[in-house]
């Protein structure tokens, strides 16, 4: 038998342990039925549940369950569609998720397979700070895919690094940008320009 407290109160008769219990105004819980004999515990079952299941919802906001996600490009992609789709990389692989690449070719574009590996090459540079390569590109078809993985070690690194210069930022005195400074106001304040737009 286990008080509230931790406390050992040894062994004793169901009835006894259950009458301890309700004069405490708590709950008599079985927590080791196996052993012999059962170890109970006095405490507020109501509140061990409740301090159970934050626990758990809290283990569940935690774990991620890494998915894979496809973005397609073409090897005649245009500058503004190339960073819309670059940052969509990013934000999965962030995020903790896998990353499958899809070059399509169409018709005379498969003679030319080379184009598309230019963009494959330039995205592997532009997502090394974050990523790992897990699936070198391979040509399939009038298809070549490669799967980018998130690289923890570096994302680690850059939310420190993004930390510390939030606080460094938050450390520095505020100041007035230049080009703000009010208008001074002359001695004759507003009345004389009124009397300036009435003459």
């Amino acid at each position: 038998m286990i008080g509230e407290d931790g406390a050992q109160l040894g062994v004793m008769a169901p009835a006894d342990a259950l009458k301890l219990a309700r004069e405490q105004g708590l709950d008599l819980v079985e927590v080791a039925p196996q052993t012999n004999p059962p170890v109970c515990r006095i405490m507020d079952f109501n509140k061990f549940r409740y301090e159970e299941q934050r626990r758990e919802r809290e283990a569940k906001k935690k774990h991620h369950v890494a998915k894979l996600k496809e973005v397609k490009f073409k090897p005649h992609i245009e500058g503004h569609d190339y960073q819309v789709k670059l940052g969509m990389l990013k934000r999965f692989l962030t995020r903790g998720d896998q990353a499958k690449v899809t070059m399509v070719y169409r018709g005379r574009e498969l003679a030319h397979t080379e184009l598309g590996r230019r963009i494959l090459d330039r995205l592997i540079e532009d997502l090394k700070p974050i990523s790992k390569v897990e699936r070198t590109p391979l040509l399939d078809g009038r298809f070549m895919t490669m799967v980018f993985g998130p690289d923890r070690e570096k994302l680690k690194r850059l939310e420190r690094e993004t930390a510390r210069q939030r606080t460094a930022g938050g450390r520095a005195p505020a100041q007035k940008p230049a080009g703000l400074a009010m208008p001074q106001q002359t001695s004759a304040g507003p009345s004389a320009s009124a009397a300036s737009e009435k003459g």
